[in-house]
């Protein structure tokens, strides 16, 4: 599946490889090909499994095209920090 600039309506889904249960933050975080970066609030789609997701519905969210770094980050209730692995999305030019 390909995904493009200025897409909406796509859902950004990774996986923590750990059991998130009691997890008090779930973020994605990202770098963009400008080297820019910042977090998406995620949801917990299975705990059990560490899948988590963002649903992108605004145009103006994935504004570059090239390649994007993207990770989980979990914040534990008892104040654990757990940084995921590293995840590759590239972002197209519509028509591409």
């Amino acid at each position: 599946m390909s995904i493009f600039k200025n897409q909406s309506n796509v859902r950004i889904q990774l996986e923590t490889e750990q059991d998130i249960t009691g997890a008090l933050a779930t973020k994605i975080r990202y770098k963009k090909p400008s080297d820019t970066g910042d977090s998406w609030t995620a949801i917990i789609g299975d705990t059990e499994n560490g899948k988590i997701y963002y649903d992108v519905g605004d145009s103006a969210t994935l504004d570059e095209t090239g390649s994007w770094d993207l990770w989980a980050y979990i914040t534990f209730s008892d104040g654990r920090k757990a940084p995921g692995k590293v995840y590759q999305l590239t972002i197209c030019e519509e028509g591409s």
